[in-house]
């Protein structure tokens, strides 16, 4: 069995290493994606101060406010696991804490592709047409599919 193949069982780390590990891990990838949706979050909080926000139509105004709603959700997700190791490092149940923030993280980077989607819709109905619109953010959404899920997602079918 060559290394890429390997469980964490073979690195002969104990079970609590193993965790620091998978912690540390996930505190690394929450790292990563949180400026993205904070700086997000920050320009859909400027936005209606725009003059010419006044100027959207009902579907922009949809949009928009569909898009606000999960960069807020997705900053939730993906700030929560940070402040349950917080609260509950001492606990002692640091396994929890790791299988919860996972799935906190997933279902934050699904917000964040979501909400950045809707951020392309936007600007692209505010530019363009309708089709340039639904091309763009069909796209878009294929590309978050494809490079965020499918394809780890295929690895991980593979490797069983």
């Amino acid at each position: 069995m060559d290394a890429s193949t390997r469980d964490d069982n073979d690195r002969g780390e104990t079970e609590r290493e193993r965790l620091d590990r998978n912690l540390e891990q996930l505190l690394g990838e929450l790292r990563v994606a949180l400026p993205g949706v904070q700086v997000l979050f920050a320009f859909l909080l400027v936005v209606p101060f725009n003059q010419r926000f006044a100027d959207i139509t009902s579907f922009q105004q949809t949009v928009y406010f569909a898009t606000l709603l999960c960069a807020t959700a997705a900053c939730a997700c993906l700030i929560a696991p940070t402040a349950h190791h917080r609260i509950e490092f001492r606990g002692k149940d640091k396994e929890r804490i790791v299988i919860g923030g996972n799935r906190l993280a997933i279902v934050g980077l699904v917000l964040l592709a979501t909400a950045m989607t809707g951020a392309i819709t936007l600007v692209t109905d505010f530019l363009y047409s309708s089709t340039t619109t639904t091309v763009a953010a069909v796209l878009v959404a294929l590309l978050f599919a494809v490079l965020w899920y499918a394809v780890p997602i295929k690895r991980l079918l593979d490797s069983r």
